[in-house]
């Protein structure tokens, strides 16, 4: 949800009022839940594959993009906000990792509290990196699909334009793909995993006890 509140709030300050206009500028959760998308849809995926895949999204952001400032920078800037909130909750998460390590280390009485806590710091940092890395695929309509659109000539710009029109089936897809084929999957994650790894190689020294790190 914050991911959905940063494109809003990036482009409020670019001159596009649209999401503030009808409430979407607000960390309040049920204000960026789309029916379908994120509760029936990820639901029919879980069961139609017996429980091997899903996919779900929050209600996007409108967003009107004559209305920026500038338009070009606007709209990188309004597509690269969610993915930049992500890499900040991330760090977020293994800033307060090591805050609770350290009041494990003066409370040791609450370790089995302080376990579970940083268990769900781990959790924070590895679904805010994957998130952050999965929207900058230049795969549209993800965020990272705004800002490839820019760096192609003008003609293969506009045909990649038209994948828009086919809405989120270009992610399931793609999704789909690399769940059949693994090694794929090890590929678009590695950038995740490694900065992950490097995470953890730094904070996890704080870690109360082995149970802090999931399995």
């Amino acid at each position: 949800m914050a991911h959905e509140y940063a494109h809003a709030e990036a482009a409020y300050r670019q001159g596009d009022d649209t999401a503030y206009m009808l409430g979407r500028l607000t960390l309040n959760p049920l204000k960026h839940i789309d029916p379908f998308m994120t509760v029936l849809f990820p639901v029919i995926l879980w069961f139609a594959s017996n429980g091997l895949f899903t996919f779900g999204a929050a209600k996007p952001v409108p967003v009107t993009p004559r209305k920026y400032r500038n338009f070009r920078k606007g709209d990188i800037i309004v597509s690269l906000a969610g993915i930049a909130t992500n890499l900040g909750l991330f760090v977020l998460a293994g800033a307060l990792f090591a805050v609770v390590g350290f009041l494990g280390d003066a409370l040791p009485a609450l370790t089995g509290t302080w376990e579970i806590i940083q268990r769900m710091l781990v959790y924070g940092m590895l679904m805010n990196v994957w998130l952050a890395f999965f929207n900058l695929l230049p795969i549209p309509p993800l965020d990272g699909s705004h800002v490839f659109k820019y760096v192609l000539p003008p003609g293969a710009g506009l045909k990649y334009r038209q994948l828009y029109a086919m809405g989120y089936l270009p992610i399931v897809a793609f999704l789909l793909f690399v769940k059949l084929v693994p090694a794929a999957q090890a590929v678009y994650l590695w950038p995740a995993h490694e900065l992950m790894h490097g995470a953890l190689s730094v904070v996890g020294r704080f870690g109360v006890s082995d149970g802090a790190f999931p399995q």
